[in-house]
């Protein structure tokens, strides 16, 4: 069986995503669509508006025949962490292709970028610090790829991702055939809902959150889900302003990614709202995702000792499938690169611990989430 992989958030599901998997899976000539997805916390460092397993189901009914977790470890990270981790679960499932939406145009050749970064990499590196200090990390990678690469001038966030892909899928023996699939209608950050289009997910978000309609734009169970339930960091607030309020600075500064004296920019800043919080620390330097992401590990009270074990244990939780997936799964599985988990149990809690324990944060806004004891999705 031909497979197609996808890496998704699917924050929420819309429309446009029901088109990336069925030209996953044409472009690529693919009999199986796997999708990687984030969990309950994403990689802007946000949590999901709705839970992962509901995420999952509509992605089962809209298209995509097996989902995959991608851990808390891979997925709250910048987008090279996240694609390394996206990147190494789709080579342990034996894609064979890769499709991912971009907004980096047609004509955009991935793989050739992806074998020039691996054989340019120390010269990128170089050129990488020798810029200015005061530039985020993006705007530094960005300007020494774009000196060595020509036509990587403009770094959207979804080409940034496909290029993140890219160089990783190189570094393969065996690397998936890229098909990269150019974005319809409204851009990544675009909030503007215009009928018979597809919009954004940050469109629809802020739609839900103004009570405002997204039945077009959204399959019917979705726009359902989202009626009942809509999570944000506004639920999270309080438990994230009582850790900056009570966790003294020296163990602060033991959080994964507490770096540079970030903790006394975070406890000198009173906000009413994270909304105010977060434009009130960002500057251009700290962006918004950075920080959401720091945050989340805050919030989590993560360590770099335990992101490092995660990621060394990385296994495939199967979160659902439809019959062809569960088909893929019998025929390929046994040579699988990666332990399979058709449920957490004591064993796997033990092994991807921060995803657990992600998942029961999550669960104090939204307990009917369930994780331990879960079978996989079955349509």
């Amino acid at each position: 069986m031909r497979s197609c992989g996808i890496v998704v958030e699917y924050n929420p599901f819309h429309n446009g995503h029901k088109y990336h998997a069925q030209k996953a899976r044409e472009l690529s000539g693919a009999d199986v669509v796997v999708a990687v997805m984030s969990g309950n916390f994403l990689q802007r460092g946000e949590p999901a508006i709705v839970d992962k397993w509901s995420r999952a189901q509509a992605a089962l009914e809209n298209g995509v025949d097996l989902v995959v977790e991608l851990p808390f470890a891979w997925a709250v990270q910048s987008a090279d962490y996240f694609a390394k981790g996206s990147i190494k679960l789709l080579q342990a499932l034996m894609c064979d292709a890769l499709c991912f939406g971009t907004d980096g145009g047609e004509s955009f050749d991935y793989a050739d970028y992806g074998r020039f970064f691996i054989e340019k990499k120390s010269a990128i590196d170089q050129l990488f610090h020798e810029l200015p200090i005061g530039w985020s990390y993006p705007e530094k990678m960005a300007e020494a790829v774009s000196r060595l690469y020509p036509g990587t001038q403009a770094f959207p966030p979804n080409h940034i991702l496909g290029l993140s892909y890219a160089k990783e899928n190189a570094t393969y023996g065996r690397p998936m055939d890229i098909y990269p699939l150019v974005r319809k209608d409204q851009g990544y950050h675009d909030e503007t809902l215009i009928k018979d289009q597809f919009a954004s997910a940050t469109g629809i978000r802020q739609a839900v959150f103004k009570n405002q309609s997204i039945s077009s734009f959204v399959p019917k169970q979705t726009a359902m889900e989202l009626a009942e339930t809509q999570i944000s960091w506004e639920d999270f607030w309080p438990y994230l302003n009582y850790q900056l309020r009570a966790l003294p600075l020296e163990r602060m500064q033991r959080i994964y990614q507490m770096a540079e004296g970030l903790e006394h920019r975070l406890v000198a800043t009173n906000a009413n709202d994270f909304a105010e919080y977060i434009d009130l620390i960002s500057t251009k330097r700290y962006t918004k995702p950075r920080l959401q992401r720091l945050l989340t590990y805050l919030l989590l009270q993560v360590s770099l000792l335990e992101i490092k074990t995660e990621q060394e244990q990385t296994m495939l939780h199967i979160l659902g499938f439809t019959e062809k997936g569960q088909h893929y799964l019998n025929q390929k599985k046994k040579q699988f690169a990666l332990p399979v988990a058709a449920k957490i149990g004591q064993k796997e809690k033990e092994q991807h611990f921060l995803t657990y324990r992600a998942d029961q944060i999550y669960q104090l806004v939204h307990p009917r989430e369930q994780t331990i004891g879960r079978f996989p999705i079955r349509l």
